[in-house]
């Protein structure tokens, strides 16, 4: 009876037409998963920084040119659409948050093992083909992790939350540069490659272990009939009526992520190649230091804008921000030596609040399409696929300095997004009907069935949940 219990609360799937008390989850209630799910954005920080190393790592040990590397890149990122369109949406909206968990943790340590073979023979291609896999995880995780954030918790305070989670993601682009300016460049090309070996092992062992940790929490799952009841709470949901295809404040979003993300991914993938061709006496394992400097600028800058978005409507604070990345990244084209290198610096601190701030913003109001939607702007993060073969071929021919129009080029797409969400009302008015609602702020009166049912989000069945979730559906 009581394995027969264990693992039916160890179930993956969940029903999505079923009203839970998951959308009214506390600060308190929600801070155990929140800190579960932190970890992956440390992950994938982490991932996303060493990639930016062994990109120009690569370039030196396999003698390959800016373009080629950048297949890194495009390998990465390329595969972010394949899981937040396909599989791991489809997984998504017909399991559950949890299951999209373990399985992009899985497909992440699948790949991390596949590529020491890679590393092995010296195979670029087949270590594209295991990074591919890792962004296939990656994906995952971020179509699940991102809007998980986002609606786990009080709806006013998802910018907020979704910030300081990818805060520790900037903690982790941190870390992998200054590992890679120690273990990459400071070794003979035979020992550089086989630290990576032991990198990705490490890896491997390490995600693995984190699946085995989502598999047996009891975490709280969201359904699709919560957002709707949190959508209708917030009276923001007017948008929820409309079919998915009238979504056009999503795919707007969606727009602005692939542009932005392309402009970060590609400033981050050649600032080792812009700080040794515009600064004197640069090396790679310096412009490895500098690369780590910058990030963790990124980083602080991070935990400057959760603390402004306490004072200001985060809409205001994103488009400051992605502002100052236009201001500050225009200079960089022209400007060579520390005052070049000093403006990268900047734009890197810009950017740290607009990727989650856009995912944040982007799904106000979708209700019943939350889940969906998500996969979509998370889907815009091709745009690092696609942006970093532009900047390096431009980076080949007339040098990485002058190669920075190309990002800044993306950043003035992305800026569509932020001017519309500050000045069109269509777009205005469902944000900041969230900014208002008291949902999640203040427990509301409530019996010990539907206390139940919030904590365990789903996970188990019987007559307690019946009751609360028909309970909470007579309120939608």
């Amino acid at each position: 009876m009581a394995a027969s219990t264990f693992w039916k609360r160890r179930s993956l799937r969940v029903p999505d037409d079923r009203t839970t008390r998951a959308a009214e989850l506390t600060l308190r209630q929600s801070l155990y998963p929140i800190c579960l799910v932190t970890v992956l954005f440390f992950l994938w920080g982490f991932s996303y920084g060493l990639l930016d190393t062994l990109n120009k790592h690569f370039q030196n040990t396999l003698g390959i040119d800016k373009t080629r590397s950048s297949g890194l890149q495009a390998a990465y990122f390329g595969a972010y659409p394949l899981a937040s369109l396909g599989h791991a949406a489809w997984i998504l909206r017909h399991f559950g948050y949890r299951a999209v968990f373990i399985w992009g943790l899985f497909l992440y340590g699948l790949g991390a093992l596949l590529a020491i073979p890679a590393i092995i023979s010296r195979s670029f291609g087949g270590f594209c083909a295991c990074i591919f896999i890792i962004g296939n995880g990656l994906g995952s995780l971020e179509t699940a992790a991102n809007p998980y954030i986002t609606v786990c918790g009080p709806p006013k305070y998802s910018e907020v939350r979704i910030n300081l989670a990818q805060a520790f993601n900037g903690i982790g682009t941190v870390i992998a540069p200054v590992l890679g300016s120690y273990v990459f460049f400071n070794f003979d090309e035979e020992t550089a490659l086989k630290n990576v070996q032991w990198v990705y092992l490490a890896i491997a062992c390490f995600v693995f272990l984190l699946a085995a940790a989502f598999f047996f929490s009891t975490i709280p799952e969201i359904t699709d009939a919560d957002m709707a009841f949190q959508a209708n709470e917030t009276h923001s949901g007017a948008a929820n009526d409309q079919p998915f295809f009238k979504q056009w404040r999503l795919f707007h979003a969606a727009f602005a992520q692939f542009c932005y993300t392309g402009a970060q991914v590609a400033i981050a993938g050649y600032f080792i190649n812009y700080a040794t061709e515009t600064r004197s006496n640069t090396d790679s394992a310096l412009g490895s230091k500098f690369l780590a400097g910058s990030q963790a600028g990124f980083a602080i800058g991070r935990f400057g804008g959760v603390a402004l978005m306490h004072f200001l409507l985060p809409r205001k604070v994103f488009l400051f921000f992605l502002t100052m990345c236009i201001v500050f990244s225009a200079p960089a084209i022209t400007q060579r030596e520390n005052t070049g290198l000093s403006m990268v610096f900047v734009t890197m601190f810009f950017e740290s609040i607009c990727f989650p701030t856009i995912v944040a913003l982007g799904m106000r109001g979708l209700g019943r399409h939350t889940k969906r939607g998500s996969g979509y702007i998370v889907g815009g993060v091709v745009g690092g696929a696609c942006v970093p073969p532009l900047m390096g071929v431009a980076a080949d021919r007339h040098g990485t300095g002058f190669a920075m129009v190309v990002p800044l080029c993306f950043f003035v797409g992305a800026w569509t997004y932020a001017l519309a969400v500050n000045f069109v009302p269509a777009y205005r008015d469902p944000i900041d009907a969230f900014a208002q609602t008291d949902v999640g702020v203040r427990e509301r009166d409530t019996d010990e069935a539907d206390q139940k049912v919030g904590t365990l989000g789903g996970a188990e069945t019987g007559d307690v949940e019946e009751k609360a979730g028909a309970k909470n559906l007579e309120k939608v």
